[in-house]
This record gives structure tokens, sequence and C-alpha cells, in this order.
């Protein structure tokens, strides 16, 4: 009886054995530009994220998410976290026709990452779906 207290008040302690922070020099950066948030995502060539930012979580709340100053912030926000990972170089692909558009560019630009290409992916109806009735008040 007294052996089973004993062990129950042991603590056991676990080595944790933490993984080497990677280096990424080059990657992808994808910006969407909506009509309320921009999100700003880096990742590595295999397209797993190393840092990520919005508007929102720059501190924006409200109609101020909205803002191109809002979207710079968001994307130097984002490449200051993925500096730490040593990366250098990006291909920028765009989505959305938010205001923060050019301006996540510019924040970019700004932290010093060198952009190779930028490509806008935006999604284009090539009609498809049948547009709602026009209403009638």
């Amino acid at each position: 009886m007294a052996d089973a207290k004993a062990k129950k008040t042991e603590t056991t302690v676990k080595t944790v054995r933490r993984n080497k922070k990677k280096t990424v020099l080059s990657g992808r950066v994808y910006i969407n530009a909506g009509f309320n948030n921009t999100i700003v995502t880096i990742t590595d060539e295999n397209g797993k994220t190393i840092a990520w930012s919005t508007s929102g979580a720059c501190g924006f709340k409200g109609s101020k998410k909205s803002t191109p100053y809002a979207a710079q912030m968001a994307a130097e926000n984002a490449a200051e976290k993925a500096r730490s990972f040593g990366f250098e170089k990006a291909d920028v692909f765009i989505k959305g026709v938010g205001v923060g558009r050019e301006q996540a560019l510019r924040g970019l630009i700004s932290q010093g990452i060198h952009i190779g290409r930028i490509t806008d992916t935006t999604p284009i109806p090539h009609n498809g779906c049948r547009k709602p009735r026009t209403r009638r008040v």
C-alpha cells in the first residue's frame, strides 16, 4: 500500500527534443484580398506554411480591416515572421478583388523579400452558374 502511494507521488520528467529551426530561402506568398479582410500566407516550395498574418490579427477591426494600410501591415507582419527562417525570395500569388492587393505587395518589398513572379489567381467564371435575378423594389 505504501509502495503504491510512493509511485503516485513521484514525478516523471520527460525530456523534450526540440527540432532545429529549418531554413527556407525561397517559397511562395499567397495574398487573399477580399472585401472584408486580407490574408497573407507564406509557404515553402512544397506548400507547407511558414508564416501567416491577416489584417484582423494586426489589430484592425471592422471596416478598417479592408483598407490598403491594413493589408500592408499584414504583409509586413508575415514577412517579418518568415525572415526568422531565412526567407528571401518568393513567387507571389494574388487572389481576390479587395483594395489591399497592390499595397500588400509593397509591404513584402519593404521587408526585403525579392519577388520573382506575380500571378493573379482570382477565379473568373467562364459562363458558369446562372446569375440571380435583378431585385424589383
